[in-house]
C-alpha cells in the first residue's frame, strides 16, 4: 500500500512504534485502537504525507472503498450539505463517495438503483429522503446483503440501518414561537404529502398549535413542492385570502424564501405585516433579507453520523453502533418573525 511519496504503511508503523495492523485499523476508522495511539498514528500519517493506495486496499480486502449516495430531492442546498457531511467522514477513513440521482416514484426505480450498485461496485449506500422512505428499496438491499443506512424523519426500521431526524418534535418549537408572538391566524405551506417528512412536519405543527388552542384551518394549508417557485405560488394564494394570515410556516427554507418574494411583490413588509418561518437553516436562510427564522436541521452532522455508521457496518473489525441515533432539529430565531401586528 505505497503512497505517491513512496512512504509505506510499514514506515508509518515503524515511526509510530506500532504494528502494521494497528496502522491499518486507524486508516479504516476501527474503534479497536486507543485514542492516544490513534492520534499518534494520524499525526504521523499527516507528517509523512502517507496516502494509502485505494486500489491496493480494495484488492487486498475485496472492497472498493466506495460509498454510494442515492437521492431524489429538488433542494440543491440540502444535497450539498449531505455531501459535505458524508465526504468529511469518507476522506478521514479512506473512502470515496459516488452520488446517484434517481426518480424514486418511477416504475424502474428499483432496477435503476440496482444497476447503479452493479456499475459502481459500492461497498454500501446512504439513502436520504424521500428515497429513504421506500421500504421496498431497503428490502431489496437486504436481499442482496448490501449494507445501507437510511436517513429519515421518523422511525422506519431497526436501529442498525437508520439515522432519525425528529422533525415532529421540532415543530413544537416553531409553533410555540409564533403563538408567543401573538399570532393566531397562521398558515402552512406543506411539502409533498407523499413524503413522510412532510407528514411529520405537518402533523407536528398542527398538533402543537392545537395544544395552544390555535386551529389550522384547511383554507390555510396549501401543499407545495419544496421548491422556491412553489413557495411563491402558495404564499401568493394564501395572502390573497381575506383575512390573510399574519404568519406562514413553510416546510423548507426554499419555499419560505419564495413566500418572502411573494409577500414583497404584494407590497407587504416582512416582518411588520407578516411573519415567515422555514425549516432546514440552509445557507439561503441567513442570506436573504430579512434573514429567516427557521428550524435548524444539522444536515452535515446527520450525514456524518450516517456515513460513520455505514462504514462501521462494512468493516469486519469494527463494532457497529447498535443504539438508535436520533437528532432533534432546533429553532433559530432571526428577522423574519415579529410580534403580531394588531
Amino acid at each position: 500500500m505505497e503512497s505517491k511519496t513512496n512512504v509505506t504503511i510499514n514506515d508509518v508503523a515503524r515511526i509510530a512504534g506500532v504494528s502494521k495492523r494497528t496502522v491499518s485499523r486507524v486508516i479504516n476508522g476501527s474503534p479497536m485502537v486507543g485514542k492516544a495511539t490513534r492520534e499518534r498514528v494520524e499525526e504521523i500519517i499527516k507528517e509523512v504525507k502517507f496516502q494509502p493506495d485505494k486500489q491496493a486496499r480494495g484488492l487486498a480486502s475485496n472492497r472498493s472503498y466506495l460509498l454510494g449516495l442515492i437521492y431524489d430531492n429538488p433542494d440543491a442546498l440540502y444535497i450539498d450539505q449531505v455531501q459535505r457531511g458524508a465526504l468529511d467522514i469518507c476522506s478521514s477513513l479512506g473512502f470515496e463517495l459516488v452520488v446517484h440521482p434517481c426518480q424514486w416514484q418511477s416504475e424502474d426505480f428499483i432496477d435503476d438503483c440496482l444497476n447503479f450498485i452493479g456499475r459502481s461496485r459500492v461497498d454500501g449506500v446512504i439513502i436520504i429522503p424521500p428515497v429513504s422512505e421506500s421500504d421496498l428499496l431497503a428490502q431489496t438491499f437486504k436481499s442482496i446483503k448490501l449494507p445501507y443506512i437510511r436517513i429519515a424523519s421518523t422511525d422506519l426500521e431497526d436501529s442498525d440501518n437508520i439515522v432519525i431526524t425528529d422533525d415532529r418534535a421540532a415543530m413544537t418549537d416553531i409553533a410555540d414561537h409564533l403563538v408567543d408572538l401573538g399570532h393566531s391566524n397562521i398558515a402552512m405551506i406543506t411539502g409533498p404529502m407523499t413524503f413522510c417528512s412532510s407528514q411529520e412536519r405537518f402533523e407536528g405543527f398542527r398538533n402543537a398549535l392545537q395544544k395552544r388552542n390555535i386551529e389550522l384551518p384547511q383554507s390555510h394549508i396549501l401543499e407545495g413542492e419544496n421548491s422556491y417557485e412553489s413557495g411563491i405560488e402558495c404564499a401568493t394564494a394564501l395572502l390573497k385570502q381575506d383575512p390573510r394570515p399574519t404568519a406562514i410556516f413553510a416546510n423548507n427554507d426554499e419555499m419560505a424564501a419564495g413566500a418572502v418574494r411573494a409577500s414583497t411583490d404584494l407590497g407587504l413588509k416582512i416582518p411588520n405585516d407578516l411573519s415567515i418561518a422555514g425549516f432546514d437553516d440552509n445557507i439561503i436562510a441567513s442570506r436573504i433579507i430579512p434573514s429567516l427564522t427557521t428550524i435548524r436541521r444539522p444536515v452535515e452532522k446527520i450525514a456524518s453520523l450516517a456515513t460513520k455508521k455505514l462504514i462501521q457496518s462494512i468493516s469486519p473489525d469494527q463494532s457497529v453502533e447498535k443504539e438508535k441515533i436520533v437528532v432533534k432539529p432546533y429553532l433559530i430565531t432571526r428577522e423574519s418573525t415579529k410580534q403580531c401586528p394588531t
